[in-house]
């Protein structure tokens, strides 16, 4: 509860009345790079949660990669007892949140040999030039790393075998495939392809890294609440609790029955 003047739709509150913060404007920003898949995770829940907390989610996609340099972390793959336990945590969690999520075949190669500089920096073109598009193309950049991979495919509540074959995110073509599969034009996804290059792009997704670092980023996803002149900074994707108690909303468990308004339900996989 807060207690000032607060204006709704032009009328003020006097300050003897006690205001909600259900009443004030609720940003939430998550920041997040698809090499990440509990990024995805957060990702899709904060989605599905956007109108029922009434909150304006704002994607900032980051480089993780800077992330994790800039505050001299390391990826929990690299420890070997934390990568054997990862995959078997995705799985489930994936089975949870109804999200589609199977580790690619060598993760290894996928995480740290093709890495995901160049399809950040495509989100980031997006951000800036068709903004609408960007929940649309970060899904379908996670479903290409972090669902169809080689022998395996989602059929709603397990995985069957022999489907997709790894897919990339790091050619110019993968790249293409991600922005057509959401409606953009060839044209367009050729132009926003080309501008990953661009010295605007680049200083974007510097500038939007070193604003996590500062928030106190170490890892993704990063949430940052902003609640009136307050924030609230979430480590992860289990933080959902605490976030939803800072929003003074109720966390209801992964509405999965929202699952088919964020993700796709019969196209990506065989069935």
């Amino acid at each position: 509860w807060k207690v000032g003047v607060v204006v709704i739709y032009g009328h003020a509150l006097s300050l003897a009345s006690p205001v909600h913060l259900s009443v004030m404007t609720k940003v939430v920003q998550l920041f997040y790079d698809v090499i990440s898949p509990y990024s995805w995770i957060g990702f899709e829940t904060l989605c599905r949660y956007r109108q029922r907390w009434r909150m304006e989610l704002q994607l900032c996609p980051f480089f993780l990669g800077g992330i994790l340099k800039g505050s001299e972390n390391k990826s929990p793959r690299l420890v070997p007892v934390k990568a054997q336990h990862i995959d078997k945590d995705l799985i489930r969690l994936g089975a949870y949140y109804s999200i589609p999520i199977r580790p690619p075949s060598n993760p290894e190669e996928a995480l740290f040999g093709k890495g995901s500089l160049s399809a950040q920096r495509l989100l980031t073109a997006i951000k800036l030039k068709y903004p609408q598009s960007l929940e649309g193309v970060s899904r379908e950049l996670w479903l290409r790393i972090w669902s169809r991979v080689s022998g395996d495919v989602w059929v709603g509540v397990a995985f069957i075998t022999g489907c997709h074959q790894d897919e990339d995110i790091t050619l110019h073509e993968s790249l293409q495939h991600a922005c057509l599969a959401v409606g953009l034009t060839k044209e367009a996804a050729n132009d926003l392809i080309g501008q990953i290059e661009s010295q605007e792009v680049k200083n974007e997704l510097r500038r939007t890294t070193q604003e996590a670092l500062d928030l106190g980023a170490f890892g993704a996803p990063f949430i940052v609440a902003h609640l009136g002149d307050k924030k609230e900074e979430f480590f992860g994707s289990d933080r959902m609790e605490l976030l939803a108690h800072m929003l003074q909303e109720q966390w209801e468990g992964p509405l999965v029955e929202h699952t088919i308004n964020s993700l796709p339900t019969n196209r990506g996989w065989c069935v």
